[in-house]
This record gives C-alpha cells, sequence and structure tokens, in this order.
C-alpha cells in the first residue's frame, strides 16, 4: 500500500485527532513543569507564558479544529476533501510550527516567522477555498461565519507572539474559539438530542443569529470602549443563558457525554460574565480565571467527548460511550475542578494544583489517544472508504 492511499491520510480528522492526543497529554504537563521551574521554558522571541497560550490555542487547539473542520468542511459541501499529500503537508507544517516555537529562538527571523505561520496559513486558505468554491452545495448557510473568522486566527496568531499585544491576542483567540464552539455546539446539539432523547431544542434564526453575530462583534473586544464592550458581554451570557432553558438541560444531564457538551455551552456564559466582572473592577482571583474557565470548561469538557464521537462514527463504529469513554470525561471534569475552582479556595497550593489539572490532561489523551489512535491508523471497519 502507498503511503499516501494509508487509512491515516484518508481524511482530515486522522492525523489531527493523533496530533492533538499528543499534544494535550504533553503540552500541559511540559507548561507545569516550566511554571514549577523543574524544565526551562524555550528560548525564543516570547516570553513562557506567551509559548504556554500560543501552544494551548494554536499547538492543541487548532490540531483539534483542523481536524474538525477539514473532516465537517467536505461534508458540508459534498465533496471528497483533503486526502492523501494535502493532508501529510498540513502534518509537516504543524510539527515544523511546534519546532519552531520549542527551538526558533535561535533561527533567523524569517525561519521562525515562516515556521509560525505555514500551518495555520495553508488550513485556513485550503479550508476558505473549499467553503468558497462550493457555496452553492454548502448545506448550512451561516458557514459565512467561519469566512470571516478563520482568516482572524493568524491575526490572533500573531497579536499573540507580539511584546505588548499579548493580551490582546489571547482575548482575540478567546473569542474566535467561542464563535467556532457556538456554530458547532448549535448543530450538533440538535442532533444528539433527537437521537439519544427524540427530544427537539429551540432553534430560530431570531436567536440563533444574533448569538452568533454578537460573538463575532466580541471577537475586537479588546478595542472596544467599556461601556461598549460590557454590554456586549452580557447580553450574549444573557442569550445563551435564555437559550440553555428551552434545550432542555434536564434531559442532558442524565448522560455523562451529552452533560459536558452542556456544562461546556454554560461556561461560555460564565467565561462572558467573568471578563465583565474583570472589565470593571480588579477581582482578586488566583490565576487567569477567565481564560481557564474558557479553555478548561469549554475546549476541555467539550474536545474529549467530540473526539470519541467522531473517532467512533466516522470510522463505520457505533458511537456508544462505554466505561473508558466516561472515564476521560470524568477526569477533565476534574481538571476543571483542579484548575479553575481549587486555586480559589486553596491559593497556597497553586502550583499544586496547576500540576494536578497538567496530570489529568495527561491521562485523559494518553487514554484517548491508547485507545482511539489504532482505529485512525485502521481502515473503516463498515467497509466504505473514508
Amino acid at each position: 500500500m502507498k503511503l499516501v492511499s494509508h487509512p491515516f491520510w484518508l481524511v482530515g480528522f486522522r492525523p489531527f485527532f493523533s496530533l492533538a492526543c499528543f499534544a494535550g497529554l504533553s503540552l500541559p504537563l511540559l507548561w507545569a513543569l516550566m511554571f514549577s521551574g523543574a524544565l526551562p521554558a524555550p528560548v525564543g522571541r516570547f516570553t513562557p507564558v506567551q509559548w504556554h497560550a500560543h501552544e494551548m490555542f494554536f499547538g492543541f487547539g487548532w490540531a483539534v479544529m483542523g481536524g474538525f473542520l477539514l473532516t465537517a468542511s467536505k461534508n458540508w459541501v459534498q465533496i471528497r476533501g483533503y486526502h492523501g499529500a494535502a493532508l501529510m503537508w498540513l502534518v509537516a507544517a504543524w510539527l515544523f510550527e511546534r519546532a519552531g516555537m520549542a527551538w526558533g529562538g535561535q533561527w533567523p527571523a524569517a525561519l521562525f516567522w515562516l515556521s509560525n505561520t505555514v500551518y495555520l496559513g495553508s488550513i485556513v486558505a485550503m479550508l476558505l477555498w473549499t467553503l468558497i468554491r462550493y457555496r452553492s452545495q454548502d448545506s448550512f448557510r451561516d458557514n459565512y461565519f467561519f469566512l470571516v473568522a478563520l482568516p482572524l486566527f493568524i491575526a490572533a496568531k500573531l497579536l499573540m507572539l507580539g511584546g505588548d499585544s499579548f493580551q490582546s491576542g489571547v482575548t482575540m483567540a478567546v473569542g474566535l474559539f467561542r464563535v467556532a464552539f457556538l456554530v458547532m455546539l448549535e448543530r450538533t446539539l440538535t442532533q444528539f438530542m433527537k437521537g439519544v432523547f427524540q427530544a427537539e431544542i429551540l432553534r430560530h434564526p431570531l436567536l440563533d443569529n444574533p448569538i452568533k453575530l454578537t460573538a463575532l462583534s466580541l471577537v475586537f473586544v479588546a478595542w472596544m470602549p467599556k461601556p461598549m464592550a460590557g454590554a456586549l458581554l452580557v447580553v450574549l451570557a444573557f442569550l445563551l443563558v435564555a437559550r440553555l432553558a428551552f434545550w432542555k438541560p434536564q434531559l442532558a444531564m442524565r448522560r455523562l457525554e451529552l452533560a459536558v457538551m452542556y456544562l461546556g455551552y454554560a461556561a461560555i456564559a460564565v467565561q462572558l460574565l467573568l471578563e465583565f466582572v474583570a472589565l470593571h473592577g480588579s477581582p482578586g482571583w488566583v490565576g487567569s480565571l477567565s481564560v481557564h474557565v474558557f479553555t478548561f470548561g469549554v475546549m476541555g469538557l467539550i474536545i474529549p467527548a467530540m473526539l470519541v464521537r467522531i473517532s467512533k462514527g466516522h470510522t463505520g463504529r457505533k458511537v456508544v460511550f462505554d466505561a473508558g469513554d466516561k472515564l476521560v470525561l470524568w477526569i477533565m471534569i476534574g481538571a476543571f475542578v483542579a484548575r479553575v475552582v481549587l486555586p480559589q479556595i486553596v491559593p497556597g497550593m497553586y502550583t499544586g494544583w496547576i500540576h494536578l489539572a497538567a496530570t489529568a490532561w495527561f491521562a485523559c489523551f494518553a487514554i484517548l489517544g491508547w485507545r482511539y489512535i489504532p482505529f485512525l491508523l485502521a481502515p473503516r471497519v463498515d467497509g466504505k472508504e473514508h
């Protein structure tokens, strides 16, 4: 079998979910060791905190996002999608970026910035080409949100690695991932609730579109006047909570694999309110609470469940969460408590909580990798090609 036709290279979620598992188990643990001084930080053109934020959003986050969008976009527009050599190029570019972030401080500036932009620039261009070229056959008319949001990720990445612009870059990255998760949750929770409980949940353009438009506007919250920023943060949080009340959470909480999706959705609203509070005062929170509510409460809770569903469903298996799958979800709930809740209660053990949360991420994604990378390396069990 030729390498380019190996099952691993047939569709985007296979290589990129594998990379996400490796990134998820290693990047938080590396940061915990750096934070406690057990491991030296990369010598680069950025601070250790910039390295950590960048790698979690654009190393881990964009491995997941890349795998999801490469797979979903081809289904949205009913085409074969990128495979073979195109995926090999993207994986090589992702690995080149990780090398640049680890050792690129000693490289010429041009080589470092090439390493830092070639992956995101390539995958954004490829996704935009797919969505624009086949726009007439797109089954989701609101994919124009991705047409706007995807190029902005490049701006957020560059701001995050800048000197004085780091915080603006973080805020922008959170805002862009927020848009992506809101679009994804609208579509998937509608299907999941109908499939599991035969329940319809409220979907109406007069509610859904203002939510997504407000979320898109908040990508630029760092540059807004304070009254405008505060108003939009509260409005979006209110709309999300109001819609959640009509999404039958009492049903969803009966099933762990749905409960984590709902908790992740709720965490978006909580994070918006935390941003509002921080905008109007100096709360004595320990750590970057707002950001970690998003990274642990939204990304940390939703992504493992998403990886399980796609890795099973798109390899021809029945999507059933067994005991091992539920274990990783509980581990990530524990990671959220360790990183977000416990430091506020026992701040004197802050370094210990960081290590505990990082260990939980290691355990979660090590188990996911051990269980599902063999699926991603093998042909579909139902005989279909991809």
